[in-house]
């Protein structure tokens, strides 16, 4: 008799630790799920872009996330220009073509007397960004915001 209640508190014991392991892997696989797809979404989105204030415009060096290397182009002070992955475009432009090994972004710039100005459209954590920067000097910016290049 002593045999059989020893065998059924280890059966039951055996189911118990059988459910509570089932119920944690249903609990925590929608979790592992969630969190994978977001840390696939944050790495496309990621980017990093050199600029530079000149005496006439703009120069960026697209280093990562961009199909471009460097873009350089004459800005009137205070006119923004939008820039996404591809290069320059237009800010009320839509892209259709999608790119997996580039970033998905979109911001304007603007060279104004003290430096530059951002406003983030899409991609970025930032809706504004801006800093001084001289002439010939370089400031690194990626989806957060102001960054320096490793």
């Amino acid at each position: 008799m002593a045999i059989k209640n020893s065998l059924l508190k280890t059966l039951s014991l055996r189911k118990n630790i059988f459910s509570a392991s089932t119920i944690a892997v249903i609990l925590l696989l929608p979790c592992h799920t969630l969190f994978s797809q977001v840390k696939s979404s944050d790495e496309t989105n990621d980017f990093l872009i050199a600029i530079e204030k000149t005496n006439n415009g703009i120069k960026m060096q697209g280093i990562k996330g961009c199909s471009w290397h460097e873009l350089a182009f004459t800005v009137n002070d205070e006119i923004p220009q939008a820039v996404n992955q591809f290069g320059m475009t237009s800010s009320n432009k839509t892209e259709s073509a999608k790119d997996t090994e580039l970033a998905d972004f979109l911001f304007t710039i603007t060279k104004n007397n003290e430096g530059i100005a951002l406003k983030g459209i899409k991609g970025t954590a930032w809706s504004e960004l801006s800093f001084a920067l001289r002439n010939n000097t370089k400031q690194s910016i990626n989806r957060f915001g102001m960054t320096k290049q490793d």
